[in-house]
């Protein structure tokens, strides 16, 4: 493992600096031990680290796109097909690696062409991209010029992901961080982020509002918060509490309605609350590949009643808010 000292860390006077290194330290040793799990994601980045970085990157389009065909021989290519592989489920994309094509399950490029109308002002900014998958947004955010983009990912089958990706990118990557952390630790960075992304997060947290309270900490003066999250429909304020399950996802704990959504950003002290977006989820924008071959968003409806999930509750919207301190 080798999480080092990051240099983003010195552009933030008020994060503790000794604290995020303890965390990342202790954080080491644990994955050092020889299990199983760390393993499986372990090797493929290892492999896929023999391989030289990409002659050209293009972040400006639908899919993230590192290298192109031809600049890998053929043993080349087929270690970095099967490291891959190895990856899947792929969640977020697309991606184009070495002409290589990723057809995730998201197709990403949507949220974020319905993201681009708010998008804040990121140039020499510090971004936080809490949950970052395997980074896919944080690729898209480097043509906005950002000081840098730290991403908090937990799940070490993305956290692996991403460093494979950065090492593909080379330099074109240098501004990326990524933390094995999440949420929890975003105590850590005290009024440390100029625009912090949390996209997907909100509706897996038992204290939705305590949440958004440590985020708008975490915020510089004149900060922004872009929140992409699950929704009901509906006008009144109220939330969604599954008994087990909401389409098929356990950990879902509410599931509010945009008006609830905006009242939980309000109360937690963010001044201004803007709804940019809201659609309902699609079978176009989230369904099966051939790089994720789970079930997906058509398995999670009643097939009566495709407004209803499998359990009978109302199938969701995705909505997306700017928030400012």
């Amino acid at each position: 493992m080798d999480i080092k000292a990051a240099d983003y860390l010195d552009l933030m006077p008020k994060a503790d600096d000794g604290a995020v290194r303890r965390w990342r330290a202790d954080h080491e040793k644990r994955l050092a031990r020889p299990k199983k799990g760390f393993l499986r994601f372990q090797e493929p980045w290892r492999q896929i680290c023999t391989l030289p970085p990409a002659e050209s990157c293009d972040f400006s389009g639908d899919a993230v796109r590192i290298g192109r065909c031809g600049e890998l021989n053929h043993t080349q290519y087929d270690l970095l097909h099967e490291s891959l592989r190895r990856f899947m489920p792929w969640r977020k994309g697309p991606f184009s690696l070495f002409g290589l094509e990723i057809d995730a399950e998201w197709q990403s490029f949507r949220k974020w062409d319905r993201l681009l109308p708010g998008l804040p002002e990121l140039e020499n900014r510090m971004v936080a991209d809490i949950g970052c998958n395997n980074g896919y947004y944080m690729f898209r955010l480097l043509p906005r010029r950002p000081a840098a983009v730290v991403g908090f990912e937990p799940v070490l089958q993305h956290y692996y992901c991403f460093k494979s990706l950065q090492h593909l990118a080379g330099q074109a990557a240098k501004p990326l961080f990524i933390e094995p952390m999440g949420v929890e630790q975003i105590g850590l960075y005290p009024a440390s982020f100029d625009v912090i992304f949390l996209m997907g997060v909100i509706y897996h947290r038992r204290d939705p509002l305590t949440m958004l309270q440590q985020l708008h900490a975490a915020l510089r003066p004149g900060g922004t918060l872009v929140l992409e999250s699950q929704a009901i429909p509906g006008t009144d304020s109220l939330a969604l509490f599954p008994e087990r399950t909401y389409a098929k996802a356990p950990g879902v704990y509410f599931v509010p309605t945009a008006a609830c959504l905006h009242n939980w950003l309000s109360r937690a002290g963010f001044k201004t609350v803007h709804l940019l977006s809201q659609v309902p989820t699609s079978p176009e924008e989230q369904r099966r590949t051939e790089w994720m071959t789970f079930e997906s968003y058509s398995d999670f409806l009643d097939p009566e009643n495709p407004a209803r999930t499998i359990e009978g509750y109302p199938a969701p919207d995705r909505v997306i808010f700017i928030a400012k301190i």
